[in-house]
C-alpha cells in the first residue's frame, strides 16, 4: 500500500550541528529539533574535538533555552524594598536602558572608577572588558577569576600552555599523570578521550583530591588530601624532586629561567630581580636578552643562552661591582629546603614519607630510573661554586 505522508520521528525531524557554550570545551554538538523547537542535545561524532562525547552538562545545555527560572525581562527592585529582600518587579527595556544611561552617566562625570562591572558566563569578557576601559574603571572581572584564569596562568608559565580544555598534558607521550583538584561539575570531554587512551596503554593516573568522585573515581591512586593543603603537598614534592635530583637539568637550562642570576643584595634597588648585563644590548624589552648566567667553563656571568655556555643552577656568586648573585634555582632550592614530606604529613595526613631506604617519593615517574642519572648532566649534585 502507498504511503500517504512521510512517518516522522518521534523524537526530532531536524538536526542542527554546533558549539557547546556550557564551559570553555567547545565541543561539538547536534541539536535535534521538532517543530522548530529543541527536543535535545547530544556529542557530535562528526567533530574532531570530543568525538561524539558529552558530558551532563553540555546536555543540559536546552535549559538556557527553556528552563523556567530562566530571566526573560529586567528586573527593578521595588519601591521601598530594602536591598537584598528579593522584592523585583518587571519593567521594558527601554526603561531600563533608560535608568542605566542616566545612572551611569552620573558615575562617569564624577568618578568612573566607582563602576565596577561583573559579567558571568557570557563569553563577552573581551567586549565587557573593553566596555570597562573606554568607560574609565579598572574595576572590572568575570567568571574566569574564579574558575579557571588561575590555572591558566600557572600554565603559561610552566608548560607554555593555557587551558587544559584547548590542548592539555601531553598523555600521548607520558607514563605518569598526576592531576590536582579539577572541579568536579567541568569536565572535559577530550581529557576524557585522551586519559581513557592514556589507561589502556599502561600508563598511571594520580589524582590529587578531597573527594573520590568524577575523574578520582577512575584514578589507579587517590589521594585524599585535606582541603587548602594543596600547596603543602606541591611543596613537599618540589622539595623531594630537588633533592633526588629528579629533574631534567637540560630541560630546566633551555626553558627556564632556572640559571638566570637573581640580586640578593637587600640593600640594593635591585634586590629580588633578574640581573641586567649593561654592556649587552636588550633586544626585547618585553623579553630582554641581556640576562645573565654564571658559565661553568668561564667562571664569570655570560649572557643568557651564549653560545658554549653551560650555567650553574646552584652557588653564589659576586658580580664584578660587589653584588651578590645567586641562580634563580638555588634560590628555589633554598625556599623549599624547610618544606619535608614530614613538614607536610602534619598539615595533610593523604603524603606520608616511605621507611628510610625506600623512595622517598610517592609518585616517581619510570622515566627518572635513578637520582645519579639525573646529577651526573652537571653540577646540580650538589655543587656549591663561588666566584673567586
Amino acid at each position: 500500500m502507498a504511503r500517504t505522508a512521510a512517518v516522522r520521528p518521534l523524537s526530532a525531524d531536524e538536526i542542527k550541528t554546533t558549539t557547546c557554550y556550557m564551559c570553555a570545551c567547545r565541543c561539538g554538538i547536534r541539536v535535534h529539533l521538532r517543530d522548530g523547537a529543541v527536543r535535545y542535545i547530544d556529542g557530535n561524532p562528526d567533530h574532531p574535538l570530543n568525538q561524539g562525547v558529552i558530558c551532563a552538562k553540555g546536555s543540559s545545555g536546552i535549559m538556557k533555552q527553556y528552563s523556567p527560572a530562566r530571566l526573560t525581562r529586567p528586573l527593578l527592585r521595588k519601591q521601598g524594598a530594602e536591598r537584598g529582600a528579593g522584592e523585583f518587579e518587571p519593567i521594558s527595556w527601554e526603561q531600563a536602558f533608560s535608568l542605566l544611561a542616566e545612572r551611569l552617566a552620573k558615575i562617569r562625570a564624577t568618578d568612573p572608577k566607582k563602576f565596577a562591572l561583573f559579567t558571568g558566563r557570557d563569553q563577552m569578557q573581551a567586549l565587557t572588558g573593553l566596555f570597562a576601559r573606554q568607560f574609565g574603571t579598572p574595576n572590572y572581572a568575570a567568571h574566569g577569576g574564579f574558575c579557571s584564569v588561575n590555572m591558566a596562568t600557572g600554565m603559561i608559565y610552566t608548560i607554555g600552555g593555557s587551558f587544559w580544555e584547548f590542548g592539555g598534558p601531553d598523555l600521548d607521550r607520558a607514563r605518569l599523570f598526576v592531576m590536582l583538584g579539577t572541579a568536579e561539575d567541568h569536565h572535559s570531554n577530550p581529557l576524557k578521550i585522551a586519559i581513557s587512551k592514556f589507561k589502556r596503554a599502561g600508563g598511571k593516573f594520580v589524582s590529587v583530591n578531597p573527594v573520590r568522585t568524577g575523574y578520582s573515581a577512575i584514578a589507579d591512586e587517590w589521594v585524599p588530601i585535606r582541603p587548602g593543603t594543596d600547596g603543602a603537598l606541591l611543596l613537599a614534592l618540589v622539595h623531594e624532586i630537588l633533592a633526588l635530583g629528579l629533574y631534567d637539568r637540560e630541560f630546566l637550562v633551555r626553558y627556564t629561567n632556572a640559571g638566570q642570576l637573581v640580586n640578593v643584595d637587600e640593600a640594593s634597588d635591585r634586590w629580588g630581580l633578574l640581573v641586567r648585563l649593561p654592556e649587552v644590548d636588550e633586544v626585547n624589552p618585553q623579553y630582554p636578552q641581556n640576562h645573565a648566567w654564571w658559565d661553568r667553563h668561564t667562571d664569570r656571568p655570560v649572557p643568557t643562552h651564549a653560545r658554549g655556555a653551560d650555567p650553574f643552577l646552584l652557588g653564589a656568586f659576586r658580580m664584578a661591582d660587589g653584588t651578590p648573585v645567586k641562580p634563580a634555582f638555588q634560590l628555589l632550592e633554598e625556599r623549599v629546603a624547610r618544606y619535608t614530606p614530614e613538614w607536610a604529613e602534619r598539615r595533610s595526613p593523604a603524603f606520608r614519607p616511605r621507611p628510610s631506604g625506600a623512595s622517598r617519593t610517592r609518585w616517581a615517574s619510570p622515566r627518572a630510573t635513578s637520582a645519579s642519572s639525573c646529577r651526573s648532566r652537571g653540577p646540580t649534585a650538589g655543587a656549591r661554586s663561588t666566584s673567586r
